[in-house]
């Protein structure tokens, strides 16, 4: 029987490569000149350390940049709220979103069954497996899924025939 599975992940290694590459822009830019601002990935949360607020408005920018050119969407990134850290500078977290989250699962199961497709769909974990007996259907379910405009970036792997 056709299936698939509707997955929500990012590649770490990539987001670590994105990181480096804000550290190497960062260091080279004139208006970080003297700034003792950093960024560095550990167990997949980006903590971001900055002078001032306007430093962490552009490190965001570098940094959604740079993750772009990696693979890795912005609606994967989760900004946690800025704490202050010693005299002006800031920090904040950024959690890298992966796994689709069970308000999520059952936001996209309620549509996909309200559309009344002829496929069954089923909540693995982090993940949903949608299994139909064409795989036209299938191909039909992806593309809904897609139109639906959800913040957290979406891939379809394992379509089985």
């Amino acid at each position: 029987m056709p299936s698939f599975d509707i997955v929500s992940e990012v590649n770490l290694s990539e987001a670590e490569n994105a990181v480096q590459n804000v550290m190497r822009e960062i260091s080279t830019r004139y208006d970080f000149k003297g700034s003792k601002s950093t960024v560095e990935l550990k167990d997949g949360v980006v903590t971001i350390f900055a002078d001032d607020d306007l430093k962490l408005r552009q490190m965001h920018e570098i940094l959604q940049g740079n993750m772009q050119k990696r693979g890795i969407e912005p609606g994967s990134l989760d900004y946690q709220k800025e704490e202050p850290a010693a005299g002006q500078s800031v920090r904040q977290q950024v959690k890298i979103k992966e796994g689709i989250d069970k308000e999520l699962a059952k936001k996209i199961v309620k549509a996909i069954k309200g559309e009344k497709f002829k496929v069954q769909v089923a909540i693995q974990g982090e993940e949903l497996r949608v299994t139909g007996k064409k795989r036209d259907d299938l191909q039909e379910v992806i593309a809904f899924v897609k139109g639906m405009k959800l913040e957290q970036p979406l891939q379809y792997q394992n379509f089985r025939d």
